[in-house]
C-alpha cells in the first residue's frame, strides 16, 4: 500500500502543479490546459491536488463546472480510497 501512496502524492502534486501552471498561462495569454484535462486529473486521483491548487492560485474558483466537480471528484477519490483500505482488510 505504501508505493501507492507515494503515487498518489506524486500525482496529486502534479495536479497541483497544473492548476498554478494554468493560471500563469492565463496571465500570461499563452496556450491553456483544457477545463476537461484539469477536470479529469482530479476525478483519476489528483482531486486533492486539484483543489489545493484551485485555492492557493485563486484559479477556477467562480466556475460553476470547478466548484461543483472538484469537490464531487474529492468524494469519488475517498469512496476509492476507502475501498481499496476495505478490500486490503479482507
Amino acid at each position: 500500500m505504501k508505493p501507492l501512496f507515494i503515487a498518489l502524492a506524486i500525482w496529486n502534486l502534479i495536479t497541483f502543479f497544473m492548476m498554478g501552471i494554468d493560471k500563469w498561462k492565463a496571465k500570461g495569454d499563452k496556450r491553456r490546459i483544457s477545463e476537461k484535462t484539469l477536470l479529469l486529473s482530479g476525478f483519476f486521483m489528483g482531486a486533492v491536488g486539484v483543489l489545493a491548487g484551485m485555492f492557493t492560485f485563486h484559479h477556477k474558483t467562480r466556475k460553476w463546472k470547478f466548484k461543483i466537480l472538484v469537490p464531487l471528484s474529492l468524494l469519488v477519490n475517498l469512496a476509492v480510497i476507502f475501498g481499496l483500505f476495505y478490500l486490503n482488510m479482507q
